[in-house]
């Protein structure tokens, strides 16, 4: 399938989510929301000749990983436990992110820019300001989430250095969006929930994980040729 292919796939099944968000149809969403990630296995599959070896296998953990974490949450109305279970699935899902990052930087030797943790620290402490007297017995689980996002968000900042600048760039807006994305769910769930959130949420989530793929493809696959 060609690559174009792939995107508008991607795109149908991400809307047809949304639209079903929005009328909260349940048989749909369970169906959609899995497959989103599902599309983009393939499509990475379609890009990297072997997925299971080097700094490929770290973005498909993550990419299985962010499917269980979408699979879980799902079921957290009926059943409250799964929201920490869907954390703890996304919160791996980063974690693999940065080891992709940090062997990236590793090989690109790409120095570290010691503004990316200013920037990250401040937007750390500004969050962590805005949601803390909200989050009550969650205060420990969204702080660690909160560091690990920090830290992949951090690392992504120097991929733009990379000799593949245009992959690197890819990942970098990928990476800002994911931690939009959850800013936004974060602030919507622990301070104040606004209309239209979950759209939001939905359509930086959905183009975060695109860009970050889609990035992470064209630099391994350039590498394997």
């Amino acid at each position: 399938m060609k690559e174009k292919h792939w995107f508008l796939l991607f795109t149908v099944i991400l809307m047809s989510y949304i639209v079903s968000m929005q009328y909260q149809h349940q048989e749909l969403q369970l169906a959609l929301k899995p497959a989103i990630m599902l599309v983009l296995l393939g499509y990475f599959d379609s890009r990297c000749k072997n997925m299971l070896s080097g700094m490929a296998r770290w973005i498909l953990l993550a990419i299985l990983f962010s499917m269980a974490g979408d699979t879980l949450l799902l079921f957290q109305v009926k059943y409250p436990a799964f929201f920490i279970y869907g954390l703890a699935a996304f919160l791996l899902a980063h974690i693999f992110y940065i080891l992709f990052f940090l062997q990236l930087r590793k090989k690109e030797q790409v120095r570290f820019r010691p503004f990316t943790l200013l920037i990250v620290l401040v937007y750390y402490a500004g969050l962590m300001w805005l949601l803390y007297p909200g989050l009550k017995d969650m205060k420990v689980p969204v702080m660690v989430y909160g560091l690990v996002i920090s830290t992949m968000f951090m690392l992504a900042m120097h991929a733009p250095a990379i000799r593949n600048k245009s992959a690197g760039r890819l990942m970098f807006a990928g990476a800002a969006l994911f931690v939009l994305s959850d800013s936004v769910l974060a602030i919507d769930r622990f301070y104040q929930h606004f209309e239209w959130a979950g759209i939001i949420i939905m359509l930086t989530y959905g183009a975060a994980q695109l860009l970050l793929i889609k990035g992470a493809a064209d630099y391994l696959s350039a590498q394997e040729k």
